[in-house]
């Protein structure tokens, strides 16, 4: 794995196996990997959930997310300030259970494919000289 700057630390080897085996359980989701971390996307071209570091993160809808805050679920910030909407860390007793990060997984797939299409980027035009 490459290596990264203290703002993008490396995820664990054993959290990434992890996560690749709790994602087999969602054929549905693409698997690809998102500034060097794996994460997985729905069709619709949204991220659902992911690796950053030593964080496993989902997005989710408004009900979900109020009900991992108070499992203890907290804002997704890659950057100090800079917080990810809708996107929550799941806190370290959910990653530790198969089962109960599925459920989060699944939750996350489901919110994920309710929201509109990516539009294709447009074409960068060249910068003139």
């Amino acid at each position: 794995m490459p290596s990264r700057s203290p703002h993008m630390p490396v995820s664990p080897p054993e959290l990434i196996e992890r996560f690749a085996m709790v994602l087999e359980r969602f054929p549905e989701l693409e698997r690809r990997t998102m500034f060097g971390y794996p994460a997985a996307f729905v069709a619709a071209g949204h991220m659902a959930t992911g690796l950053h570091g030593r964080d496993w993160i989902v997005r989710l809808g408004g009900d979900d997310q109020a009900e991992l805050r108070r499992a203890g679920g907290e804002d997704f910030e890659p950057m100090p300030g800079r917080p990810m909407k809708g996107f929550l860390s799941l806190p370290s007793h959910i990653v530790a259970d198969d089962d109960s990060v599925a459920d989060w997984v699944a939750r996350a797939g489901a919110f994920a494919i309710t929201l509109p299409p990516k539009k294709p980027k447009k074409p960068k035009k060249p910068k003139k000289r």
